[in-house]
This record gives structure tokens, sequence and C-alpha cells, in this order.
């Protein structure tokens, strides 16, 4: 391969590999997926305030409760407040090809988790496991972007 090719495939290289992995961070509009019934539950939107992440539900596509369900069993000024436009994720920040350190409230039961979120399926996909203590024991849920 001459000089000129090398430094055309670096180039090109330079546009692409940024690109994919933009790709690959949790940012974006998420359709959270229920756990036990492989429905899609909520959508939430992550977005990156300063180096940490937070998320927000931006709509309830499924609730026991019916529409627009508030978070009875949350605590605090959460309690009894609508889980529209409720934060459910903050202060997660970056952990190589994951992201932890945060925590997310699951807003039926009012607990809040210890979090990591790893992005899958080049992406599209988004491995959110929520735990207590150690992160082998605790649930995940696979969310699907909506949008980057």
């Amino acid at each position: 391969m001459s000089y000129r090719n090398c430094a055309v495939l670096a180039l090109a290289l330079a546009f692409v590999v940024p690109a994919f992995a933009a790709e690959l961070t949790p940012v974006g509009t998420w359709t959270t997926i229920d756990d036990s019934t492989g429905k899609p539950k909520s959508i939430v939107q992550i977005t990156d305030d300063g180096g940490k992440l937070q998320g927000k539900v931006l709509e309830v596509l499924q609730s026991d409760d019916g529409p627009h369900p508030l978070c009875k069993n949350c605590t605090g000024e959460r309690k009894d407040q609508p889980v529209e436009g409720m934060t459910i994720l903050w202060d997660v920040t970056r952990d190589g090809a994951s992201w932890s350190g945060g925590r997310i409230l699951d807003p039926k039961t009012g607990k809040i988790y210890k979090v990591i979120l790893t992005p899958a399926d080049d992406g599209n996909k988004l491995d959110v496991r929520g735990y207590i203590g150690f992160s082998l024991l605790g649930r995940t849920q696979t969310w699907e972007r909506k949008s980057p």
C-alpha cells in the first residue's frame, strides 16, 4: 500500500471511528422494555450534563395505574409526583465501555438502585442493570434506541 493510500485510509478512519464511537453512548431517547412482559413501557431521554448522564421519563406507555401514573411508592420530593417528567437516572459517568457510578429509580416500587449502562447491538440497544451491593445481585432491562 502506498503512502498516499495509507494517508487516505487514515483520514477516512478519522471520520468513521468517532462517528461509530458516538453511536455507542447512552445519550439519546430510549424505549424502555418491561423485563417481565417484553412490552414497551416508557420513553426515557438520557442527556449528558457536564460528563454526568441523567435520564428523564418523557412518556409512560404502559402502567398498571393507567395513564399519567404518580410515583406513589417514592419517598421525599418524588412522593406522589407524576412519573412523566421525572428524573429517574442520575450521576452516571463513563467507565470504559460502560457507564456507572450513578443511580436509577424504579418508579413502580419507589426503590433506588446503583446502575450500569452498557450499549449493545452497535448502540441500538442499551443494557440497563440496576442492583444493590454487587452488580451480580440485580436485574437487567434492555432498552431500544428511539433516536440519538
